[in-house]
């Protein structure tokens, strides 16, 4: 393990993207204080840096959203040196004008999940700011990653527009919204719909890691259409269409990063006398 590079940045791949290294990579099997982490951590190497990949569901989709063990995928990457993690996910859309394809780089989040371990603090009086849950520099990088005009990222596989904001709810899953559910989303002004946002991005947050979601819209959800609402064989046949255009603009993303090292504001643990040392 020494003699393994250390990777400073990592993706954490959704439903249906379960590698993304095109050349070898060193796989690492990581014991953790809260068990095994999804799969074994892929080492590879992007545009010169080395970078750690880690299958959010498994490398089978072994794991459903609220069975991921979150606290673990967090834990073991950041003790193989992780400070920064692109967090690329599949999501349905709340607007008309998000369809399929459309790809975005959320600045919120509403957590609507329940019963899910959601922090490493079970004590202490500790309470990390999360007002805004994702990092601005990962932000910026990944919209920057689509092009001069940050709106679309082309590639042989396909053309994907690029939205550099949205408000993502994250539903404990595994079934999709009730048509009354989705359009009470909609109707609070919120952009996208997922089940795996949360609690990856605080977990991120109180491990001292930046983080930033890329959102791939893969259906309108259930209160924007008529029909028979969403199917699970659909939402992956529409990520699998995009998905060489997608790892196209993680790859991007990776190169238009500056620094290594988790960025000030993320670092919230300042002056906090924590129960445990950080990996």
């Amino acid at each position: 393990m020494s003699s393994l590079p250390r990777p400073a940045l990592a993706v954490i791949g959704g439903s249906g993207f379960y590698d993304f290294f095109d050349n070898d990579a060193t796989h690492v099997e990581v014991d953790t204080p809260y068990g095994a982490p999804s799969a074994p951590v892929a080492i590879g190497e992007v545009d010169g840096r080395a970078v750690a990949f880690l299958p959010r569901h498994g490398k089978q989709h072994e794991f459903a959203p609220h069975t991921l063990p979150y606290r673990a995928n967090l834990w073991a990457l950041r003790s193989l040196g992780v400070r920064r993690v692109f967090a690329p996910c599949a999501v349905g859309s709340l607007r008309a004008d998000w369809g399929p394809g459309t790809v975005a780089v959320p600045d919120q989040l509403v957590d609507r999940t329940s019963g899910r371990p959601q922090t490493y603090f079970d004590g202490g009086g500790i309470h990390v700011s999360f007002a805004d849950p994702y990092c601005d520099d990962l932000r910026a990088a990944a919209v920057r990653a689509a092009g001069p005009k940050a709106d679309t990222v082309k590639s042989s596989g396909g053309e994907l527009r690029v939205e550099d904001s949205g408000t993502m709810v994250v539903v404990q899953g595994p079934r999709f919204s009730t048509r009354a559910e989705s359009r009470w989303f909609a109707g609070q002004g919120w952009d996208l719909v997922n089940m795996t946002g949360h609690p990856e991005a605080v977990l991120a947050r109180e491990l001292e890691m930046c983080y930033a979601a890329i959102a791939l819209v893969t259906d309108l959800d259930a209160g924007l259409e008529e029909g028979d609402g969403v199917h699970a064989v659909d939402v992956f046949a529409e990520f699998e269409k995009n998905l060489g255009p997608f790892k196209e603009l993680l790859r991007r993303a990776v190169a238009a990063v500056d620094g290594t090292e988790t960025c000030e504001r993320c670092q919230v643990n300042a002056g906090i006398s924590l129960p445990f040392e950080l990996p």
